[in-house]
This record gives C-alpha cells, structure tokens and sequence, in this order.
C-alpha cells in the first residue's frame, strides 16, 4: 500500500512583525495562496491542506481552490497547530510548509521527503541551505548538525568559528517533515527553556530527545517577515517559473 504523506500549511492573521502578511497580495493572489498553490506543485504530495484558525484566510484558500481546514486559537505555533489536524487526518508522513514562503520551490519539497523515506530514523527532518556568514539576522535560523542529525538551532551565527573564519553557515529551511506520532508527540511537550530562549519551536524536539535530521538542498529561500520582503516577493514572482505555472 502506498505511503500517504500530506503538505500542511499552517497560517494565522495576527502576525506581529508585518501586518495580516499572510493575505497580503502578490500579483493578484494572497500570499499564503501562492504557498499553497506551490506546494500543489510537489510530485509527492498526496494533499495539501492549510489549517488556520481564521475565516478570512479560509475564505482566500476556498476562493482560490485549495482546502483548508479550521483550528483552535489557543496554538503557540505552527506546529502545534498542524498537529491538530494530523490527529484528525491519517499519514505516514506530514510536512510543515511555512505560510510565509510564497517563493518555496515544490522540488525541494519532494526531495525532504525522499530523504526521510531513506532516513526513517529520524522523527523530524528539516534541511537546509549554506549561507555566506555575515551580520547576524535574527529572522534566519541556523542549523548546527553533525553528521546528518541537528545538534542545535540558533539565531545568532552559529556554530562559532573560534580558529578560523566561517566559509558558511546552515540556513534553516521552512520546510519540515514529521513522522505521525513524532509530530503528535511534539505538541503534547511542553515548552522548554532553550526553545523559550531562542524562540525556535524546533528545539522543543531536542529538549525532548526526538532525532532530527538534516541534509543540504541548493537553491535560494525567501521568507517575508517584514515589509521589505514583501516588496521583494512582488518584484521576484514576476519572473519565476512556478509562478507561471499556476498563475
């Protein structure tokens, strides 16, 4: 029987750094529909589903024919909210595909879950890509792994490079595949003090000793957190080739 693995696209309204981002338009469509219609893309997707707790956004995702599905209010995070739907939905394999990535490549998608396919091991698998050191950015999340397994996430440039300068440092990728129960497992711990310190979601999963597994795509990522982004994905869509795709 065929391994079913779902694309669950968490999205809420109050964002805090850019205002209602998620329905913010890009030519002509909300940008979590561009996410959406993206991740439609994927070759091993079986569905795509975004799970939010707004009937605006829900009203978008219909108008434009994705499916959506309603969630409590109370999530702390797009985890905890896509496993509420995984409890209801039965799947092998679920990725978390960020809302706020209306530029997401679908053929990275697909190649996340061939990794894990290879790589049952692991309960969770994000990827990443090398960047060039530089100023620290507190929106990118960096990844710190060893042989294939995260050790740690950090927003600060991380690992640091004591004996010699850093040729490149591992950029997190908003896309995140989940084992059913690993996933289900995730929301039911509690946060911890690195995952509080940090502000990343992911390291509840390292406080609670789940394997996380990484591996390199290369490409680019693009992820609007501020209005800046949101002038560059306007600009960028015009000349990309899923765009033109679904458009």
């Amino acid at each position: 029987m065929k391994k079913k693995i779902i694309g669950l696209i968490p999205a809420r309204l109050k964002s805090t750094r850019l205002k209602e981002k998620a329905l913010l338009d890009i030519k002509g469509m909300p940008m979590i529909v561009h996410t959406m219609k993206r991740a439609m893309l994927s070759k091993k997707l079986d569905d795509v589903i975004v799970c939010t707790d707004n009937k605006e956004i829900k009203k978008e995702i219909l108008r434009f024919g994705g499916k959506c599905m309603m969630t409590s209010k109370t999530h702390k995070n797009g985890t905890e909210r896509i496993a509420e739907v995984a409890k209801k939905i039965n799947a092998d394999l679920y990725v978390d595909i960020q809302g706020d990535e209306p530029l997401i490549n679908p053929n990275h998608i697909d190649k996340l879950i061939s990794f894990h396919q290879k790589n049952k091991k692991f309960d969770i698998v994000v990827p990443y890509l090398n960047i060039k050191p530089s100023k620290s950015d507190k929106n990118i999340v960096k990844v710190v792994s060893s042989k294939n397994r995260v050790v740690y996430f950090s927003r600060s440039n991380c690992p640091y490079f004591f004996k010699f300068g850093a040729k490149y440092l591992k950029k997190h990728l908003s896309i995140i595949s989940f084992k059913r129960k690993s996933l289900i497992d995730f929301a039911k711990f509690k946060r911890g003090y690195l995952e509080k310190i940090e502000s990343i979601e992911l390291m509840r999963a390292i406080e609670n000793n789940q394997l996380i597994g990484t591996f390199k795509l290369v490409g680019d990522s693009f992820s609007v957190d501020v209005k800046k982004n949101i002038l560059a994905a306007r600009k960028l869509m015009t000349k990309d080739e899923f765009y033109k795709k679904y458009k």
